[in-house]
């Protein structure tokens, strides 16, 4: 079980994106996260018409490392860490470690 999932909502903590927040698109095996509309860059694309690809400038997100990213909170409206909790019925849920609350209610 992984504490940050694709679709959660983050907030990115350290880097030039700071204070940022967005849906996670894709958690890469080595621990990278990407973000929507977080760390933006640029790339050279050529043209492809077999894909109908035009080439150019292309601006898109790169992945973040999942330390610098952390859960967002609706309740308290900040990013927090997240831990793990087996419940009595023993289900494993996320569970916020400042709140005490479960995520995946």
């Amino acid at each position: 079980m992984q504490k940050i999932r694709k679709g959660d909502e983050v907030v990115v903590r350290v880097g030039k994106d700071k204070g940022k927040r967005g849906n996670v698109l894709r958690v890469y095996t080595d621990g990278r996260v990407l973000v929507e509309n977080v760390n933006r860059v640029k790339r050279h694309v050529r043209p492809n018409p077999n894909k109908n690809v035009t080439g150019g400038i292309v601006e898109r997100e790169a992945p973040v490392s999942g330390a610098n990213v952390a859960l967002f909170n609706k309740v308290t409206g900040k990013g927090e860490r997240v831990g793990f909790r087996t419940l009595d019925d023993g289900r494993k849920v996320r569970v916020f470690k400042r709140s005490g609350e479960v995520v995946d209610a």
